[in-house]
Formats: structure tokens, C-alpha cells, sequence
């Protein structure tokens, strides 16, 4: 990511994140949450290996991580994902050999430390705590509608049928 997207995110993102100083402790800046939340998202490392590069314990990179993707999906979204032209990704699946197809739905469990609160519904069946990220993308591969937040024990036809997709 250029310096110049980077600082437009936190100039964007800055009114939701910025925190105030306590007597305990000083508060992450916009740019430090943007950062840590990047990192742990654009690589397989752990909250442990994030904190420990951002010199932050792997509490604070979850909550981080939390605060920027809700941020993210409360102000960007709905800037850059849209359905559009239904007939227009027909017509692309179509030319890659998938006719009458609108789309492609996957979905993907995002691991999270485990929640204070009802644990053992954010355990899905490969025996971790996550919340599910279900996502549609069109034949050139952008996003058209996401959905992401419900627990890792929900099945994902479950998700879709409660997603405004179906």
C-alpha cells in the first residue's frame, strides 16, 4: 500500500478510532490501530507475532483489528461494494464458461480470540473460535457483497439465508 492510501484510510477512518489518553496509559494512534489491523489482516501471523512487531500486547491487536474492520465496514463498503449490473456479470461468468452465473459465494472462518461472553458458539468444527466472513465476488474478482460477524458454530447456509442475497 502506497504512504498516500495509507494516510487517506486513517484522515478517513480518524473521527471513529481516535481515542483519548488516560492517566494510565497513552492511546494508539489512528495511524498505529490502521496499521496493526493491515498487517494482521494481509498476513497468516498470529495477534502474538502482531503485537510483538507493533510493541503491543495480542489483546490490544485484536481489539484493534475489530475496531478497524468495523470502521471499514460502517465507511467503506458501501463506497466499493456493489452489486452493479447483474446483466454484465452474467455476460462475464458467461464468457469464462459459467453461464447463467451472477457470482461467486464462499465463505471463510476469520480465527478471534475467544469472546468473554457465549464462547462455545464462536467454536466452529475445526475446534477454534472464529466468526464467519461470507463474500461475493463478480467474474473479475471484486467483492459484491460481504457479510461477516456471525459465529463460528453457524452453518453457512444459515449465513446466506440471512444475508440479503437470498
Amino acid at each position: 500500500m502506497h504512504k498516500g492510501t495509507f494516510m487517506e484510510l486513517c484522515d478517513l477512518f480518524s473521527p471513529a478510532l481516535k481515542r483519548k489518553n488516560t492517566k494510565m496509559r497513552a492511546a494508539l494512534t489512528v495511524e498505529k490501530q490502521v496499521a496493526i489491523a493491515l498487517w494482521k489482516l494481509a498476513t497468516p501471523d498470529s495477534y502474538q507475532s502482531v503485537g510483538n512487531q507493533f510493541g503491543v500486547g495480542k489483546s490490544t491487536v485484536g481489539a484493534a483489528v475489530m475496531q478497524v474492520a468495523n470502521t471499514i465496514k460502517d465507511l467503506l463498503i458501501s463506497r466499493v461494494v456493489t452489486l452493479g449490473n447483474v446483466q454484465v456479470l452474467v455476460d462475464g461468468f458467461a464468457a469464462m464458461g459459467f453461464p447463467n452465473c451472477g457470482g461467486a459465494i464462499d465463505g471463510t472462518h476469520i480465527p478471534i480470540l475467544a469472546p468473554d461472553h457465549q464462547a462455545c458458539e464462536y467454536i466452529n468444527s475445526k475446534g477454534y473460535f472464529s466468526i464467519v466472513l461470507q463474500a461475493l465476488m463478480d467474474h473479475k474478482g471484486r467483492f459484491t457483497n460481504i457479510n461477516v460477524g456471525w459465529p463460528g458454530k453457524v452453518y453457512d447456509i444459515c449465513i446466506f439465508r440471512n444475508s440479503g442475497l437470498f
